[in-house]
């Protein structure tokens, strides 16, 4: 017989989402203090070198100059950007930074037990509706984001991640709010735990990637004018690696996030398969998961043999990532089909 679901414990649930989603909050504020304060600082102190006829090329606070030919003897032409090594130990203590990234380790910690919390209540996997597919999507998010912190720094990218997490939160507490409750048949199968929790993997990856690649056209947008002499109008981005790093970057984020997405893809038509008799169906769901996978595998295609690099590579990244938004909200919402129990 199956277990009745714990209102209770749901509850709990949605104190502990309450919770983290202030930490979150107050998180990306620190954030956003950060890059103001940085980027104010590293203006002070070029003013103070703007006289001096020796300027190292990595002098400007740790922040890192591209280009060849420069030298310890003239001050750097070149856009000034974060040492592209993205490594902790290439720039100065960022306190603000650091008490960014604590809040949102505190948070995610929150979150997590929020998201199970909500499994332990329905006595399943927490990801039967839109708005549990949203909050462990924007747990993932955080997760991977802070884990990714241990081999790179990206806390550049940090104010992007944490405020689309807050978003996401925001979405599903306000535009998905459900009960805790049982699953319908149709998604009562161990495929839900494959292949949903492989696409809220993949989503999260896509997410910072997206995130990244907004950076890049900031970047290179920033990199051309220096490099016509115009006036430095976005400092805040001499926190952030050149264009060419965040792409690369990118690009090797996207193809483990494709890969997700392909199994995603095959796990669902397995699924669908033994759900209703068919592998494909012309489903708005299935089709729209289709194109995702399409719109990512032209990207990675594009880049790697047909040289789409810099701003076209980006954008390519930027309309898949919309897509995916497209087929979680407008989909799920506005479109009839098989897949329509996400709980709105």
């Amino acid at each position: 017989m199956p277990q009745p679901v714990n209102a209770e414990l749901g509850q709990v649930s949605e104190l502990f989402m309450l919770l983290a989603s202030i930490a979150y909050v107050v998180a990306l504020v620190f954030f956003v203090l950060d890059l103001v304060k940085s980027s104010s600082t590293i203006g002070a102190l070029e003013s103070r070198l703007a006289g001096e006829k020796a300027v190292p090329a990595r002098a400007l606070a740790g922040v890192g100059v591209r280009g060849a030919g420069s030298s310890t003897a003239d001050v750097p032409t070149a856009p000034a950007t974060a040492d592209d090594s993205m490594d902790y130990g290439s720039g100065p203590r960022r306190g603000r930074a650091r008490v960014a990234v604590s809040l949102t380790v505190l948070a995610a910690v929150i979150h997590g037990a929020a998201v199970i919390t909500r499994g332990v209540a329905a006595h399943r996997v927490p990801w039967g509706n839109m708005y549990e597919f949203c909050t462990t999507g924007a747990f993932l998010v955080a997760l991977i984001f802070l884990v990714t912190l241990t081999r790179k720094d990206l806390r550049f990218v940090g104010s992007f991640v944490v405020g689309l997490v807050v978003i996401m939160l925001c979405a599903a507490t306000v535009g998905f709010p459900t009960p805790v409750a049982r699953l319908i048949p149709a998604l009562q199968s161990y495929w839900l735990i494959v292949h949903v929790s492989i696409a809220v993997a993949s989503s999260a990856l896509f997410t910072i990637t997206f995130a990244m690649s907004v950076l890049q056209l900031l970047q290179t947008s920033r990199e051309a004018k220096l490099l016509a002499g115009k006036a430095d109008t976005a400092r805040f981005l001499r926190l952030v690696p050149s264009a060419l790093s965040l792409e690369n970057l990118s690009y090797r984020l996207n193809a483990v996030a494709f890969v997700g997405w392909t199994f995603t893809l095959m796990a669902g038509a397995i699924w669908a398969e033994q759900a209703w008799g068919r592998y494909w169906g012309w489903d708005t769901k299935e089709v729209w998961t289709f194109v995702i996978w399409t719109v990512y595998a032209g990207y990675l295609h594009a880049r790697a043999t047909r040289g789409w690099t810099g701003t076209r590579a980006a954008w390519l990244s930027i309309v898949g990532y919309l897509c995916i938004v497209f087929n979680f909200t407008i989909v799920n919402i506005y479109f009839s089909g098989l897949h329509s129990y996400s709980g709105v």
